[in-house]
């Protein structure tokens, strides 16, 4: 083989290398039961844990209370598996986040009973959903 070619193979293996170690790191949902096992085990890394917010029987978002000078807030998060839990997070209430549909908290459990997320992702809805429309016809 010419010389060329061996540095070239060398540059691809190097590269798949590289990208499986990249997926290695990409983090997966999890769920509050999950979290709370990981952190009893010492494991601090950040978690994402998916879910809705708390709502009522008739709809309306419940749980929010936010800290008195308004830079950090407090929620109640159900998981995708039905788990409730109290989220903190240390920065003003994100723009539309009662609308929101889904909605995404990366974080650790610093005591038994909080978890603390460091970034919250939204999932809103959707300007563009179809409305329906009324036609008249003459």
């Amino acid at each position: 083989m010419k010389r060329g070619h061996i540095i070239g193979l060398g540059i691809i293996g190097v590269a798949i290398i590289i990208i499986i170690t990249s997926i290695g790191d990409a983090s997966t949902y999890e769920s509050f039961s999950t979290a709370k096992s990981m952190a009893k085990n010492g494991n601090t890394a950040a978690i994402h844990v998916v879910g809705e917010l708390k709502k009522d029987q008739t709809g309306q978002v419940v749980g929010i209370e936010v800290g008195e000078d308004k830079t950090s807030f407090t929620f109640v998060m159900v998981d995708n598996d039905g788990t409730e839990q109290e989220v903190y997070y240390n920065e003003p209430v994100p723009a539309d986040f009662i609308r929101s549909e889904q909605v995404v908290v990366i974080g650790t459990y610093k005591t038994d009973k909080m978890f603390v997320a460091d970034k919250i992702l939204m999932k809103c809805p959707s300007k563009y959903q179809e409305t329906d429309v009324k036609t008249t016809s003459s």
